[in-house]
């Protein structure tokens, strides 16, 4: 019996190798290439090599040193993303964390009618809202402003990021509310002093997706920002493709080195978005 265990067992870690190794070549197939293009002469880059003949890093010098006239605001249009992803994120926790509270802790009333009719907002796909968001950033005058593409991020990734909050709340002990509130604690109190501690996991996971989602959104930006001191590197990266002769190679270096970002803040919080993101897997 236990033989037939352990083989049933090594059975099912094959079947998810061959599943999972092919899935995982296929993702990184695509940032090898990035990769190639990065290292790769102008002359070489379409070569279908490999690896290059001649590898260089000439790329990775005109980048860092924003030496091509696409390429002058770099690091500002860098800067530009990191600061309207922070904000998102920032935001987006502020709001979703205490509106979770107010329906899950304090049972708001009418709070998941309030919840499920924001969720709704998702059968809409975010791009046939970018144009009404851009008519309302016009009225209010904040076309041009990070807060626009702040805003407009914020909006996108509140429902869902509420949605997970108050799922894991919805799985926190209620006696510790109760005793907190026995002791005198004000909902303020518990908000601060029980509920964050206790939600820490879950709130890393929902910022680093709503940051992420701001950090990748290009639609949006390309809308809301237009100066060239103002938008994000993706829309900035984007002149590359009206050029007659597109520097693919420089491109490529300057989306490799976009994403390293993204991946390093992933990698370190990974265990915290699978288990933040899933929490309300088991109870609805």
């Amino acid at each position: 019996m236990r033989m037939r265990g352990l083989m049933r067992g090594v059975s099912t870690e094959a079947a998810l190798l061959l599943v999972g190794i092919p899935v995982l070549l296929w993702t990184l197939i695509p940032i090898y290439h990035m990769f190639l293009f990065a290292i790769s002469p102008k002359d070489a880059a379409f070569s279908g090599q490999l690896w290059p003949t001649n590898p260089t890093l000439r790329n990775f010098e005109i980048v860092f040193g924003q030496k091509h006239h696409f390429l002058y605001k770099f690091w500002l249009q860098m800067f530009n993303s990191l600061v309207i992803s922070a904000g998102t994120a920032v935001l987006t926790l502020l709001i979703a964390s205490a509106a979770a509270f107010a329906i899950s802790r304090l049972r708001m009333k009418g709070g998941r009618l309030v919840m499920n009719l924001a969720l709704f907002t998702y059968f809409i796909p975010a791009a046939f809202l970018a144009v009404p968001m851009y008519k309302t950033m016009g009225m209010y005058g904040l076309l041009n402003n990070d807060w626009a593409l702040v805003l407009a991020m914020v909006t996108v990734a509140s429902p869902y990021a509420i949605w997970i909050l108050r799922q894991a709340s919805d799985k926190l002990p209620v006696e510790l509310d109760e005793a907190a509130l026995i002791d005198g604690a004000s909902p303020f109190q518990l908000f601060r002093l029980i509920y964050i501690p206790l939600m820490v996991p879950s709130l890393i996971a929902v910022g680093t997706y709503a940051l992420l989602l701001a950090w990748n959104e290009y639609l949006y930006a390309f809308l809301l920002l237009s100066r060239e001191t103002a938008i994000t590197l993706p829309v900035a990266l984007g002149n590359f493709l009206s050029a007659d002769d597109s520097p693919w190679e420089l491109l490529m270096t300057a989306g490799f080195i976009y994403a390293l970002p993204p991946a390093a803040i992933y990698y370190a919080f990974r265990k915290y978005m699978s288990s933040g993101l899933t929490a309300g897997a088991v109870k609805g």
